[in-house]
């Protein structure tokens, strides 16, 4: 019905030259996402999809040592807990410091890349971030290290968002998942890297100089070189499509069915109709509050501020709640590689069933399985126990990141899509800018046990909001989700 009903519409706004020229273009772009999604997903658009992640693995790199550096800067800058809540000499502020850049940059700088394209903003911020860190591993004192540190967390709240935005929009509907999952297991596997890099570095210093320095630029030094490769990446077909760039939207579109068709050397099927695409050259945020998003909007935002909170209470705390639990720097810096080798493995093989299980309960049953694997975990005393479940944890995490970060790109327009999930994904900056505090004072005051306890609840608020009211997206159209 949906069909027939636009093209009605089209066909009622034929009065001008004006009118028709626009109708003309609003079905020129519908034409070029059905050709997009009758694609099949082989190497022409899984190549696109490693350019995306070999940038964004620098993004997790420094996004992750957080957790990793954490032991070094406590030594003589910063320290595990603070007397204030809002005590700046606190590695809770360091970890602070990035998730406030984020929130700066997933909200105000990610609208960008709808006006400005996906391309230009995860080039420029790859740069940004990239810059910002190689002047945090130059400071030493507590307050310049925060200041660089919200710079590079700006940089690399941009990239998140437009790199989601991009690959939803560049994969076929059939295969938005599996791309996810693979663009997270090379994301992800930045994770044990920059974990093994620590466990060398951290507790020594080469030349005289802090190991956890050496660990910030050996990421920059590898972003620099990867930002060559990824000039070559394409804009958005469907962005430029809704922009009325048809020429342009149809000259990718047509390189990626030749490169398939050399490459299968068979013929590709006849697109499918489309309803012709809403062509607007500015959106503005109040539209994220009309009756068609609001309660999209509303229950991402839910989400998000709790998903944040479990998710990098975990992750950006392990080396620190292992040494809680007893175990020396160097043995908790080597048990967190281990764990954090799991980190891409779990995207990898949840590529058998992301396209099988729909979306909504992927993230469900991956949130449940946080909460209890939690506090499981913070009852154990032995360290093979507690490996094994922080791998298990890991796992578990990474199943609902790379679940929720498709899910998000889905339910939003084209036009807005870069500022939608820009909009609620940075109210996850928030909540895990207040958990760094939150859950420095509850490891000082309740232990190991009271910081999982946390976790679990915040993970409990996650299932409910996402299994009551969030709709079903796997392998519908772009267009017809956000319908």
């Amino acid at each position: 019905m949906h069909g027939p009903a636009k093209q009605i519409d089209v066909e009622q706004t034929s009065g001008s030259g004006a009118s028709v020229g626009a109708a003309v273009d609003a079905a020129a772009a519908a034409l070029i996402n059905a050709r997009l999604d009758r694609l099949p997903m082989g190497w022409p658009i899984w190549r696109l999809v490693l350019m995306v992640a070999l940038g964004a693995w620098f993004e997790i790199y420094d996004v992750f040592f957080t957790a990793y550096i954490g032991p070094g800067l406590r030594s003589g800058i910063f320290t595990t807990s603070t007397v204030n809540f809002f005590g700046f000499t606190g590695l809770g502020a360091f970890v602070a410091a990035m998730f406030a850049g984020l929130f700066v940059g997933t909200l105000v700088f990610g609208q960008l890349a709808d006006r400005f394209g996906r391309r230009a903003v995860f080039t420029g911020a790859l740069l940004w971030y990239t810059a910002a860190a190689v002047l945090l591993a130059c400071q030493h004192t507590a307050e310049w290290i925060i200041f660089f540190r919200f710079l590079t967390g700006i940089g690399a709240g941009a990239e998140i968002v437009t790199i989601d935005s991009y690959t939803t929009e560049l994969v076929p509907a059939n295969s938005r998942g599996r791309s996810f999952a693979f663009l997270q297991a090379i994301q992800f596997s930045a994770v044990p890297t920059v974990a093994l890099v620590a466990w060398y570095f951290v507790p020594t210093a080469p030349l005289g100089i802090d190991g956890w320095r050496w660990v910030v630029w050996i990421g920059c030094a590898g972003a620099v070189a990867v930002w060559f490769i990824r000039l070559g990446l394409p804009e958005s077909p469907r962005w430029l499509a809704q922009r009325g760039r048809i020429a342009e939207a149809d000259a990718i579109v047509s390189r990626l069915e030749r490169e398939i068709v050399a490459r299968t050397g068979s013929l590709l099927p006849e697109p499918e109709p489309q309803p012709p695409v809403v062509q607007e050259a500015e959106v503005s945020f109040a539209e994220l509050w009309r009756s068609r998003y609001r309660g999209r909007t509303i229950m991402m935002l839910v989400f998000n501020f709790f998903q944040s909170i479990g998710y990098y209470g975990f992750a950006s705390w392990v080396p620190t709640l292992l040494i809680a639990k007893g175990i020396n720097v160097t043995h908790s810096l080597l048990y967190s590689f281990v764990i954090a080798i799991a980190n891409p493995i779990g995207p990898l093989l949840s590529m058998t069933f992301a396209e099988r299980i729909e979306r909504k309960w992927i993230v469900v049953g991956s949130a449940t399985s946080m909460a209890i694997i939690g506090l499981i975990f913070s009852r154990q005393e032995d360290a093979a126990l507690i490996v094994a479940l922080g791998v298990a944890m890991a796992l578990a995490s990474n199943c609902l990141t790379f679940s929720y970060r498709a899910y998000q790109a889905e339910l939003f327009p084209t036009r807005m899509r870069s500022r939608a999930i820009g909009a609620v994904y940075s109210i996850s900056r928030i909540s895990a800018m207040f958990s760094g505090f939150l859950i420095a004072f509850c490891l000082r005051d309740f232990g190991v046990t009271g910081v999982f306890a946390l976790i679990a609840g915040s993970m409990a608020i996650v299932v409910a909001t996402i299994g009551i009211f969030g709709p079903r997206t796997n392998g519908l159209k772009l267009e017809t989700v956000s319908a």
